[in-house]
């Protein structure tokens, strides 16, 4: 039978239930597993891609193009495999699947209820991605806080689940462990509210792991065994760390592994198979990264990173892994700053500050603000050597930077902010004029991976070193043919396009360090051991 471990969060949100799953399935792939990740999303948006970035973080596209919470990401990072649509749901989804089923007379004129049929859609959706990706081990995600109305009815398919086959089904919670500073002790209350109120929806954790600034101490393990019915062994210390890919280690000290394993009455195989030798690489990795000294300087330049007071890195955070990946491939630590692109329509005299950057990032992004301060900077980075690297509307942008400042077309612009524009070089795509005229706009955009064919004279050619890739998108608008040749005229470089020749998917400019731009997103591809191509051309640029 395969197994399932559902992973549920305790005191507040960002607690690294994200992380921790992609940390957990790594320890037991490495014990010779197949496993795989789901996540539950608690909103009832269908997927992630009509979410505002700065509330919810980046929106993750997977290889079948599904628009997905960016914990997606993380899994494919740490387990170094795809994950598919098949393994992410919302509460927006499984409603509109009931409903659909109901409207289709599959209930057979049943009174279709929130309980037990909600739960039951849950259900057949996990083991749906059970089954799809033959996996031994499930783990699955709650999203939100134990407590929260909004997780109640996943927490019900948990708890039904764990009913129906409690040999095969375990629960652990990550929980916040806060240390105030005024009085300078962690404190355990609040985790064990939250494992009373996990209590409260039928479940007993069989697992804490237990998030602080500092590691748990013996004292502390021995009140949480107590007063949350937690074995002593199974409360497991989960300290911040610099390195996201860090944390598995962390938990293994703890001998967190062996505690599922147990539960779950399972073997390791880890003497006998190649995850393992993976694993130790994983490991020898992350040492290697503790005792880098040298680093690069890099600006990121966007717009949905500031909330109020605080600036929040979730909006990018693939975009900062593939950075991390290629940097560390090269012995080197980035060290990224963020600057809101508004600045540089401000001020200009600005643009001045971007020449103490070894490089400067344009990621993706939609709308008009700051449009024309992203296109400010181009100019000045183009014009003084920088190594760039536009994704998506990065890669738009420099376009129009590219068209206004070299070939001269002055009112160059995207149909995006400016619909009757008489230059548009960046116009909507053939495919998209009907959504955007029906106003369907919620999973619609050219989404997934898609093949490109690079061209033998350019840089991108060398990176991959091959002629044909495929990589994933995320857009409404493209690179508009009828200005091509002008472009090239004039020293870009169309460095790769769809198999057909109809899209342009890859920008280069001649004499420059490093200046590309790519419709698509080589961010989501990028794993800890085996860095994106473009990246690593990128960091090395710099050096």
């Amino acid at each position: 039978m395969p197994k399932f471990v559902f992973i549920v969060g305790g005191v507040m949100s960002s607690v690294g239930k994200g992380v921790a799953t992609a940390s957990t399935a790594k320890i037991l792939q490495s014990r010779g597993y197949n496993v795989t990740c789901v996540k539950i999303d608690p909103y009832i948006n269908v997927d992630a891609g009509t979410m505002n970035p700065v509330e919810h973080g980046e929106v993750f596209v997977t290889e079948d193009g599904d628009e997905t919470d960016q914990d997606i990401g993380n899994y494919e990072r740490f387990l170094n495999r795809n994950i598919y649509s098949y393994n992410y749901m919302t509460t927006g989804r499984v409603y509109l699947s009931v409903i659909e089923k109901e409207r289709n007379l599959e209930y057979k004129g049943k009174c279709v209820e929130v309980v037990p049929h909600i739960p039951e859609e849950v259900i057949r959706r996990i083991k749906i991605a059970q089954e799809k990706n033959n996996a031994d081990i499930v783990i699955i995600e709650i999203g939100g806080t134990v407590g929260e109305y909004q997780n109640l009815l996943f927490l019900e398919a948990a708890r039904i689940m764990k009913m129906q086959n409690p040999q095969d089904v375990m629960f652990v919670m990550v929980s916040f462990m806060p240390i105030p500073s005024v009085i300078g002790e962690m404190k355990t209350k609040p985790t064990q509210f939250a494992v009373r109120s996990l209590n409260s929806a039928g479940i007993q954790p069989d697992i804490l792991l237990c998030r602080g600034a500092k590691p748990l101490d013996e004292p502390r393990k021995e009140k949480l065994g107590i007063f949350c019915n937690v074995v002593k062994d199974n409360i497991i210390s989960a300290p911040d760390v610099e390195c996201i890919y860090e944390i598995p280690i962390n938990f293994e000290k703890d001998h967190y592994g062996d505690r599922i394993l147990d539960i779950l009455k399972l073997e390791s195989y880890k003497n006998k198979i190649e995850d393992h030798e993976s694993f130790e690489e994983w490991v020898n990795s992350v040492d290697k990264i503790k005792k880098i000294t040298k680093t690069v300087k890099i600006g990121i330049i966007g717009k949905y990173f500031t909330t109020g007071d605080f600036v929040l890195k979730d909006s990018y955070i693939s975009v900062i892994e593939a950075i991390k990946h290629a940097a560390w491939y090269y012995n080197i630590n980035p060290q990224i700053d963020w600057i809101d692109s508004t600045i540089y329509e401000q001020d200009i005299s600005l643009l001045e500050g971007l020449s103490k950057y070894n490089g400067i990032i344009i990621p993706g992004g939609f709308g008009s603000r700051g449009v024309n301060g992203k296109i400010n900077a181009i100019k000045y980075i183009r014009e003084h050597d920088i190594p760039f690297l536009g994704l998506c509307y990065g890669m738009q942008l420099a376009t129009i930077e590219f068209a206004r400042d070299v070939c001269g077309l002055y009112d160059a612009n995207t149909e995006e902010i400016d619909s009757s524009t008489k230059n548009p070089v960046i116009h909507i795509m053939e495919s998209q004029k009907e959504n955007i005229a029906i106003k369907k706009f919620g999973g619609s955009m050219r989404l997934g991976a898609y093949p490109c064919k690079l061209n033998e004279n350019s840089i991108c050619y060398t990176l991959y070193n091959t002629e044909l890739i495929s990589e994933r998108h995320r857009h409404r608008y493209e690179f508009n043919n009828t200005y091509r040749d002008l472009f090239e005229k004039n020293g870009l470089l169309i460095a790769g396009t769809s198999p057909d020749n109809s899209l342009v998917e890859i920008i280069e400019l001649k004499d420059h360090k490093f200046f590309i731009g790519t419709q698509f997103h080589p961010e989501l591809k990028s794993r800890f051991l085996d860095p994106h191509p473009i990246f690593k051309g990128f960091i090395k640029s710099m050096i």
